[in-house]
């Protein structure tokens, strides 16, 4: 432990912290090229849920999967909220698809046709009717919507059309329920993303109310951006709804969380404890895509790796910290950060595990179980899950 942490403060701020994972990272998913199927990939939405309360069976701290319509969409969402409650889940975030309709080739929600732009809003609609039946807090929204060429639409009126959709979804909510808006510098437009950035994002939802809050997804900004600034910012503003944790090398990669840069997830984690990230409601959430590796240990992976970044940020000493900070000592300060990121922490989250009653070794235990043995062996015949493409 560093000094001036409390090691008891440490395990029960980690106790109190829990992830979302998302129902599509337990289907099949792919490149532009490529799709890849897996043995054991569910074929409905409760496979999914099952899937999922797996993760949080060996983790502790993963009780909500999030939905994604339509490719979650079922008749009763009641009773599948239901399912999930009776396997220690509750159904998370609602995440619209507007992208992926023939339609929407031009855009979504700032399609120039009135008629593409209404059945964008009606579809993001139903999503708020079915967080209404599953009892979700909060809705999605990322938007694909964009240009491809100079002159393509005008910028002004794209940004006019998303104003008036998002006010619309906005006064559907319920009074416990949210709107969080995430951003995205390119692909698949090229030229101009209509929500490029946390800026852009912001400016959209301050326009809007408190209701309306900004998501940070770790893959969608320019190399060498400083992610843990934007954090800091919008919490200062009391804007910041979410993570979608993942991690990147080039663009939009759809990593594991924590695996491509983890000194940087635990930066973004410092800012989170310094800023109150704990007690602001803000949704940690994954939003990955298993390409390659088996998708449950992957996402169980992720968890970790999160969960380490946390405790690195937890134990960082903030009072000796905050004197190097004052006295200009630039080396010291840095030493501060350096010496709570190289602290093994493994240990201690094996304590908080064993304090939960979880094995401290999930990714152990995972093997162990057999679930994913028997799910290959059971999830045969029937369409298996994935994300539409």
């Amino acid at each position: 432990m560093t000094a001036g942490t409390s090691k008891d403060a440490v395990k029960a701020a980690l106790t109190t912290q829990t992830l979302e994972t998302p129902s599509w990272a337990y289907g099949n998913s792919g490149t532009r090229f490529k799709v890849f199927a897996q043995p054991g990939v569910p074929r409905t939405t409760r496979e999914k849920v099952d899937d999922a309360a797996r993760v949080h069976a060996h983790t502790g701290v993963a009780p909500a999967v999030a939905l994604h319509i339509p490719w979650d969409r079922v008749d009763d969402y009641g009773a599948l909220a239901g399912y999930a409650a009776e396997r220690g889940l509750r159904l998370g975030a609602v995440n619209s698809n507007v992208f992926q309709d023939d339609d929407y080739k031009l855009g979504s929600v700032t399609n120039p046709d009135p008629a593409v732009r209404r059945k964008a809003v009606a579809h993001l609609l139903e999503c708020v009717d079915i967080m209404d039946e599953t009892g979700s807090r909060d809705l999605k929204l990322w938007f694909s919507d964009g240009t491809n060429y100079p002159g393509q639409d005008d910028l002004r009126a794209r940004q006019d059309r998303l104003a008036e959709a998002l006010r619309t979804v906005h006064d559907r909510l319920g009074d416990h329920q949210r709107m969080l808006l995430e951003y995205k510098l390119f692909e698949p437009a090229f030229y101009a993303t209509d929500v490029p950035d946390w800026g852009t994002a912001y400016a959209h939802c301050l326009a809007l109310g408190p209701k309306a809050k900004v998501v940070v997804d770790t893959g969608h900004h320019a190399p060498g951006t400083n992610i843990e600034f934007i954090v800091a910012t919008l919490l200062r503003e009391g804007r910041l709804g979410g993570f979608d944790f993942n991690s990147r090398f080039y663009a939009d990669d759809d990593l594991m969380a924590g695996a491509a840069d983890p000194f940087q997830l635990f930066r973004i984690m410092y800012e989170v404890v310094r800023g109150g990230g704990f007690t602001a409601d803000v949704a940690f959430m994954l939003d990955q895509c298993h390409n390659i590796e088996a998708k449950i240990p992957a996402i169980i992976r992720s968890v970790l790796n999160v969960q380490e970044a946390t405790a690195k940020a937890l134990l960082v000493d903030a009072d000796a910290l905050a004197g190097a900070q004052r006295t200009g000592d630039v080396l010291a300060a840095n030493e501060v950060l350096m010496d709570a990121y190289s602290t093994d922490v493994r240990p201690l989250l094996a304590e908080v595990r064993a304090d939960m009653g979880v094995d401290p070794d999930p990714m152990g235990a995972y093997r162990r179980s057999g679930w994913q043995e028997s799910i290959v062996k059971e999830r045969v015949g029937g369409e298996q899950a994935g994300w539409g493409a």
